[in-house]
């Protein structure tokens, strides 16, 4: 038997070497494959977590933010009336329950309203930021007296208005000043007189312009009724800019020229308490301006449904209007401010509950109320500052012995007491009185 050639058996070696690095290759391309896939395979799934992750962070935190805006308030079982109004509404249940429903869910939305101005206003500063929030406060007060401007019912739109100046001077005050004194008897901080002074200053020129449009009717001595009419509207026009012209210019005064009258209390203790509430907020400055939109909406339909069926409730209920309108509806709209002056009331902190209760009675008495004068104006309809003789007596003494309540740098809860029974006096006056008969009207 003849040996192997040696050529012969180099060669078989040589094909074996190259089978064996092929295959060997081939197990390192597996293994390389199986690499890339199983990295991306973990890639994906990480990417499949981070959004999942994402999602459930941003699922918490919109939870976070309906618990603080819906339950962080203790009138928060009233916002169940919100959709019985909007259901009483389209099942046509009676006027009288769409208007309960709605006046009872405006409570909570406008003290939510004036919660979420808080938070845009902690951006401007202590002054600038009050009066942003007592704007955002008074919101329920402008959405009705537009919708009543609108369908031209100007009883309710001048008691509406009237309503929220004697509030907020003598209920919300009156109660702020009771409640507090009695909380802080003997450790009462004397009050800053001179913000004071500025609102009632402005007060008073707003309490002139509705005066004279009143007295004009008496001196007009021509016997037209129309002509003394047209010169009441013509007057009350002029003076809405007048009013217009002295807010803003208290606002100047507050905001450059002497703002460190208003900061030098609010910079230390304001700061110091809403300090602890923005740590612990989840609410942005985005979140809140959504939130506030949203909540606007929503009071505007609830404002509609008020005043297309007061009238309709009053007969139903046997409530006088002018009770409803000057009372009821006012003490809704200003939930907000009337919850707020009575916690810094009761933390001895008087200089910010005043600020509270004559900053929001000036506005609306220089700002919304000449505002809708002068959209009534441009949109044709007659709109006077006339309130009639009671109405316009009940607003002078309301200005004047709020003025004489604060004309010393002392508070108790005696001044909170007499305060509070002037506005029972006011409101069991506009309950028993019969309403007055309709006057013409006048066209411009």
């Amino acid at each position: 038997m003849a040996p192997p050639q040696s050529g012969d058996g180099g060669g078989a070696a040589g094909d074996l070497l190259e089978t064996g690095l092929l295959a060997a290759s081939a197990v390192k391309e597996d293994e390389d494959a199986g690499k890339t896939t199983t990295s991306g395979r973990l890639a994906d799934e990480q990417g499949t977590a981070t959004t999942s992750s994402r999602v459930r962070r941003g699922a918490r935190h919109v939870a976070a933010q309906l618990q603080e805006v819906f339950l962080g308030t203790r009138l928060f079982p009233l916002f169940a009336a919100v959709p019985l109004a909007v259901a009483a509404q389209h099942l046509r249940l009676g006027r009288a329950w769409v208007f309960v429903f709605s006046l009872i869910g405006l409570a909570p939305l406008a003290e939510r309203v004036s919660f979420l101005s808080e938070h845009i206003a902690d951006t401007a500063g202590p002054t600038a930021g009050g009066i942003l929030n007592a704007t955002c406060g008074n919101v329920p007060e402008l959405i009705i007296a537009l919708f009543a401007l609108h369908k031209e019912k100007m009883e309710i739109l001048k008691w509406s208005l009237l309503g929220s100046i004697l509030s907020n001077l003598l209920l919300v005050l009156g109660s702020s000043l009771l409640c507090g004194g009695l909380a802080n008897t003997g450790k009462e901080r004397p009050l800053d007189r001179r913000q004071a002074d500025v609102s009632i200053g402005l007060l008073m020129l707003g309490v002139l312009c509705h005066i004279l449009p009143l007295l004009s009717k008496y001196t007009n001595g021509t016997g037209d009724g129309i002509s003394s009419s047209g010169s009441v509207l013509e007057l009350s026009r002029l003076s809405a800019i007048v009013m217009l012209t002295a807010y803003f210019g208290g606002l100047i005064f507050q905001l450059k020229t002497h703002r460190q009258i208003f900061e030098q209390e609010d910079s230390s203790e304001s700061g110091s308490t809403s300090g602890n509430d923005d740590s612990s907020s989840v609410i942005g400055f985005a979140s809140a301006v959504i939130w506030l939109i949203g909540m606007t909406v929503v009071i505007a339909v609830l404002s509609n449904y008020v005043v297309t069926t007061i009238e309709e409730a009053s007969e139903s209920l046997g409530i006088p209007l002018r009770f409803i309108s000057i009372i009821l509806l006012p003490i809704v709209g200003n939930a907000a401010e009337h919850a707020g002056a009575i916690i810094f009331a009761f933390k001895n902190k008087i200089d910010i509950t005043l600020g509270i209760a004559l900053g929001s009675a000036t506005q609306i008495s220089l700002l919304v109320v000449p505002i809708i004068l002068i959209v009534s104006w441009v949109n044709g309809i007659p709109m006077d500052l006339d309130l009639n003789l009671l109405e316009t007596g009940s607003l002078v003494m309301t200005v004047f012995t709020t003025a004489f309540t604060l004309q010393d740098d002392k508070w108790h809860y005696l001044k909170g007491f007499n305060l509070t029974l002037c506005y029972v006096v006011i409101a069991v006056c506009f309950f028993t009185i019969k309403a007055l008969p309709t006057p013409k009207k006048v066209h411009a």
